[in-house]
């Protein structure tokens, strides 16, 4: 029941990533599967690799996947931002090598 709590909460989380500027990996999509594999990543470890079940199940431990989303979803930002910026940077350079007529 635990791991269904992270879920949900991470993709309440995930609706707000449609204000911020896409540069996830994988745009929308990578930033679904971001989300949800951050929050049972985090989830499980924050609740010391145990599974808690489902009379453990409570508000705080819902709130144990509310970290992974997060850092889950910021890597995968950060990775994405670089990634465009290099692409960037690469297709300037092109475009500046071409010989002119």
């Amino acid at each position: 029941m635990a791991v269904l709590t992270w879920i949900m909460i991470s993709l309440a989380i995930w609706h707000f990533t449609v204000f911020v500027p896409d540069k996830f990996i994988g745009g929308i999509i990578g930033a679904f599967a971001a989300s949800i594999v951050g929050a049972v990543i985090g989830g499980f470890i924050l609740s010391g690799f145990s599974m808690p079940s489902r009379d453990e199940t409570d508000l705080v431990t819902m709130l144990l996947g509310v970290p992974g989303t997060f850092v889950a979803l910021g890597i995968q930002y950060v990775v994405g931002a670089r990634f465009e910026e290099r692409a960037e940077a690469e297709a300037a350079a092109a475009v500046a090598a071409t010989p002119r007529v």
